[in-house]
């Protein structure tokens, strides 16, 4: 079993947590070393039953665990990026966690960091990227593509060839019509239906899907783009 640590102590990380009890009941794989968040209010408690540890600082003075981060809402999807970009870690210290129920059919990937909790169903390859969320029920079907750092919601359903770009967030329950793109960082609204091409960095909300504002978010500033050219690199070649 190999040491994990969980960046984040929200509801996904809850979630994420459950995720490893249910892994290690059908195959010891992970222990569980605690949760890490920068909220000094959560050092000392328990999620889950789950010790929050302390701050983020803790991933270098335990360098041999691994570690995924399960950070990032509706209102701060960027947050995911932002850490792992801060960690500069290399992507075999990610953790990729599956849940037992979860199914990945013949010819799909899945990329380090990534989560895909109970229920979700990759039917054959599809390819997901690095530190992706996919939450419960979700379906992507034959040839979708989601890249780094999506956020996938409950009940979701892709068609076949979708594409999700870098950091998308996709609302609970939203449809996908097959062939459609989705540009990176905008965000789909809980139940829409998308029956054409999402532009970046929009809003979309809606029975059909239609524009309803930029997103309001700021941009991350950008590492150096030596530093930053290595880890996506990296992380590429992982996923």
């Amino acid at each position: 079993m190999r040491d994990l640590l969980i960046v984040g102590a929200g509801g996904f990380a809850r979630e994420t947590a459950a995720a490893i009890v249910a892994v290690n009941a059908a195959a010891p794989t992970w222990r569980l070393l605690g949760f890490l968040d920068d909220d000094p209010t959560l050092h000392g408690t328990r999620r889950v039953g789950v010790p929050v540890l302390g701050g983020t600082d803790l991933i270098d003075r335990l360098p041999d665990a691994a570690v995924v981060v399960c950070v990032g809402n509706p209102h701060n999807y960027r947050s995911r990026q932002r850490l792992v970009r801060r960690f500069a870690l290399p992507p075999q210290r990610y953790a990729t966690i599956v849940h037992p129920a979860a199914r990945v059919g013949a010819g799909c990937t899945v990329g380090p960091g990534s989560v895909l909790l109970a229920g979700v169903d990759l039917t054959a390859e599809v390819a997901v990227g690095a530190h992706v969320a996919v939450m419960p029920q979700v379906v992507l079907t034959h040839d979708d593509v989601v890249e780094p750092y999506a956020t996938i919601a409950s009940g979701v359903r892709l068609g076949g060839g979708v594409v999700i770009g870098e950091g998308v967030y996709v609302g609970a329950g939203t449809l996908l019509r097959e062939g459609v793109t989705v540009g990176a960082w905008s965000q789909l609204g809980m139940g829409s239906v998308v029956l054409r091409d999402v532009p970046a960095g929009q809003v979309w909300v809606g029975s059909p899907a239609r524009f309803l504002r930029p997103v309001d978010h700021p941009v991350e500033p950008q590492v150096e783009p030596t530093v930053e050219a290595h880890i996506e690199s990296q992380l590429r070649s992982h996923a």
